[in-house]
């Protein structure tokens, strides 16, 4: 498979300018010493102050340039989670079904890491505007979508909680379609080791991003694609799923702080009212 070129752009953020050169050092280091991807140039931004910001006034932004398989291109995406990923090459590329698989298995077991520390990532606005949708297509509806919209199809096993498998179902349903799935089956069912968890059996359509979108949310215990067996893809659709997933990183590992810039916010509301 063609090999990516691409260029991170990586934001680094502090409150202390000291701590932001020593982080920006150590991730300089760290790229420097990558294996699995050819690193072919860095650059480092001037570290720049905002004096108004009470929380993350200094920033600096690291331009990494680097080469690899789409699979060690994904893994670097998470590890070092850029604001932005632009791909330079290749235009287009094929990858194999079985390959995007790996990919996918890759992006779900680093999720799941991070949501075990920091909770998880398939929140949902209130969906009771949103209809039920279609359940089941024709053998000619599934190739319609698959050849003329370029969609994927593709069955998944992911852990759910809900009060009970009636209210899954039909939130499920209203979920996969709101990410912009269309759903030809859809099981729930009780785990066998858990009175509140449940499982659900996915098979459903989607373009190429909303698929790497579902697999980060959920991180599928099971996952098998169907068709095609080779998947083309642009560089503008490999350039948004890598912006996408290190995006998801962010949002998770930046919880934390995010909290606590709320309470602190809500606390100095309280204090001047």
């Amino acid at each position: 498979m063609e090999e990516i070129e691409a260029i991170f752009y990586i934001e680094a953020l502090s409150n202390e300018k000291k701590l932001l050169e020593r982080a920006i050092t150590a991730t300089v280091e760290s790229l420097k010493g990558e294996k699995s991807i050819e690193v072919k140039e860095i650059s480092l931004g001037d570290i720049l102050e905002e004096e108004e910001e009470e929380f993350l006034k200094y920033s600096g932004v690291i331009e990494a340039r680097v080469k690899g398989s789409f699979r060690n291109i994904a893994v670097a995406a998470l590890k070092y989670s850029p604001a932005v990923v632009e791909v330079l090459k290749p235009g287009k590329m094929e990858i194999s079904a079985q390959e995007l698989m790996n990919i996918l298995g890759d992006v779900a077991v680093f999720m799941a890491h991070l949501m075990e520390r920091f909770g998880g990532l398939a929140l949902y606005p209130k969906l009771d505007d949103v209809p039920e949708p279609q359940i089941g297509y024709s053998r000619e509806e599934i190739e319609a979508m698959i050849i003329e919209d370029r969609q994927i199809l593709y069955r998944f096993v992911a852990e759910i909680f809900d009060k009970d498998e009636e209210s899954a179902r039909i939130n499920m349903a209203k979920a996969l379609y709101y990410e912009g799935c269309n759903i030809n089956k859809l099981t729930i069912q009780r785990a066998p080791d858990s009175d509140k968890k449940l499982l659900m059996a996915a098979e459903v359509l989607s373009d190429f991003e909303t698929l790497f979108q579902l697999m980060a949310k959920y991180v599928p215990v099971a996952l098998s694609i169907i068709e095609p067996e080779i998947i083309d893809v642009t560089a503008g659709e490999l350039q948004n799923v890598l912006t996408d997933i290190a995006g998801f990183v962010q949002e998770l590992i930046t919880r934390p702080l995010k909290k606590q810039m709320i309470e602190k916010a809500n606390t100095t509301f309280k204090l001047n009212p």
